[in-house]
C-alpha cells in the first residue's frame, strides 16, 4: 500500500526521503510506484538478509559515531549495556526524557508512574522529596551510562512562580489520588523543570526543549490505536515570555545549562531566533542554540526559513546543525538532504557576489 501511495506524495518530502533510502544503502533507483512494488520489495529483502546489513554495518556504512535514544528515567537501559559490552565503535548513548515523570494531568496515571519508579529506583515515594531523590538516583545513573544530554517535548515551557510549600503540598495531594487545579499543575511542572535543569547544568549536560506540538487530537483514532500513532499537529501557544522567564531564572543563578530550544510552529521562528542571543554570554560558543526545523518542519521549505532566519538575527556559523527524530536506522540520508539544501543556499549566494568564493 506505500508503493501506491508514493507517487501521490509528491513535493512532500517524504517523496525525497523514500527514494534516497533505496538509492543509498539498496543501490536501487527505480522509482518506487505499485508496479515496481514487488520487484524493489524482493531486491531489497534478498539484500536485508546478508551480514552487510546487518543494524550495525548499516551505522558503520552510513559513517555514524553516535547515536542517543530517548529513553525514560524509569528504563534499566540493559541494551545501551550489552552494545557497549559488545565493543561495538559506534558509541549508543541514552538521552534522559523525563515527560512522563513530570506529567500531573492524571493522578491515577501518574501514581501508576511512581510505582514503576519506585521499582526502578529501588525506594519508596512518599513525599515530594523522594520523588526528586528516586528521578536524581535515575538522573545519576544515566550519567554513568554516558547520557550528557536531557530532552523534554512540551506545549511550552513552564515558568510559573512558586514556593516549596505548594510544589510538596501538590505532590501530597496528587499522591492522595486527588486532581490538582490547573494553577498547581503549572506550579508543580515549573518546579520540576527547573530541578531538572540545575541537575543538567550541574553535570556539564546539554538541555533540549522540543516545544509546540499539539498531540492526540483525534479522540476516535488514539481510543483504537493508542497515543504517539500519528494525530498530532502544531500548536498555537504561546512562548516567548516563559522561555525568557525560565532560562533567566537559571541564568541568574548561575546554572543555566548549554540549551538547544525546537519550535513546531514556524511563526516562532524569529522569537526563536532572537531568544537565544538572549542567553548567549560568551562562556561556551553557541551555549543557547535554536535547533534545526523539527519535525513538520523537517523538510526543505521549513529547514530553509529557520537557517534563513537564524543566519539573518543570529549566527549560522555557531548553528548546531541537522537532527532528525525518525528513530529509523535508515534515515540517515536526511542528513544528506540538510547538507543539500545548506549547500545550495550557500552556492547560490556565491553565485551572485553576496557570499566570497573562498
Amino acid at each position: 500500500k506505500w508503493a501506491e501511495t508514493v507517487p501521490y506524495t509528491l513535493r512532500n518530502p517524504l517523496y525525497h526521503w523514500t527514494h534516497l533510502e533505496l538509492q543509498r544503502y539498496f543501490d536501487v533507483h527505480e522509482i518506487l510506484n505499485g508496479d515496481s512494488a514487488q520487484r524493489i520489495y524482493e531486491e531489497c529483502s534478498a539484500k536485508l538478509q546478508t551480514p552487510e546489513y546487518s543494524v550495525r554495518n548499516i551505522l558503520r556504512k552510513m559513517n555514524v559515531k553516535v547515536v542517543c535514544t530517548t529513553d525514560d528515567p524509569i528504563d534499566n537501559l540493559e541494551h545501551h549495556q550489552k552494545v557497549k559490552n559488545d565493543g561495538f565503535e559506534v558509541k549508543i548513548l541514552p538521552a534522559f526524557r523525563p515527560d512522563k515523570a513530570m506529567n500531573v494531568d492524571d493522578s491515577a496515571a501518574f501514581n501508576g508512574y511512581l510505582s514503576k519508579l519506585e521499582a526502578s529506583s529501588n525506594t519508596s515515594i512518599a513525599s515530594f522529596t523522594d520523588y526528586l531523590d528516586a528521578l536524581k538516583s535515575r538522573h545519576d545513573f544515566f550519567a554513568t551510562m554516558g547520557c550528557s544530554v536531557s530532552d523534554h517535548g512540551l506545549e511550552h515551557v513552564y515558568a510559573e512562580d512558586y514556593t516549596d510549600a505548594e510544589i510538596a503540598a501538590a505532590f501530597a495531594k496528587i499522591r492522595s489520588g486527588k486532581e490538582l487545579t490547573r494553577e498547581e499543575n503549572l506550579k508543580f511542572k515549573s518546579a520540576v523543570l527547573q530541578i531538572f535543569a540545575v541537575w543538567d547544568w550541574e553535570k556539564g549536560s546539554v538541555q533540549q526543549y522540543h516545544l509546540g506540538a499539539l498531540r492526540n487530537n483525534n479522540s476516535r483514532m488514539m481510543g483504537q490505536l493508542g497515543a504517539d500513532t500519528g494525530w498530532d499537529s502544531i500548536g498555537d501557544f504561546s512562548q516567548g515570555k516563559a522561555i525568557a522567564k525560565f532560562l533567566d531564572r537559571l541564568d541568574t543563578n548561575n546554572q543555566l545549562a548549554k540549551t538547544i530550544l525546537y519550535n513546531l510552529n514556524p511563526a516562532d521562528n524569529e522569537l526563536m531566533a532572537t531568544m537565544i542571543g538572549n542567553f548567549n554570554d560568551g562562556s561556551t560558543a553557541g551555549k543557547v542554540q535554536w535547533g534545526s526545523g523539527w519535525w513538520f518542519l523537517d523538510q526543505k521549505d521549513g529547514m530553509i526559513k529557520q537557517i534563513n532566519a537564524l543566519s539573518n538575527m543570529g549566527l549560522l556559523s555557531r548553528f548546531v546543525g541537522m537532527l532528525t527524530d525518525s528513530r529509523s536506522f535508515l534515515s540517515f540520508p536526511r542528513h544528506e538532504y540538510f547538507r543539500r539544501i545548506v549547500c545550495n543556499l550557500f552556492g547560490d549566494e556565491i553565485e551572485v557576489g553576496e557570499l566570497p568564493n573562498d
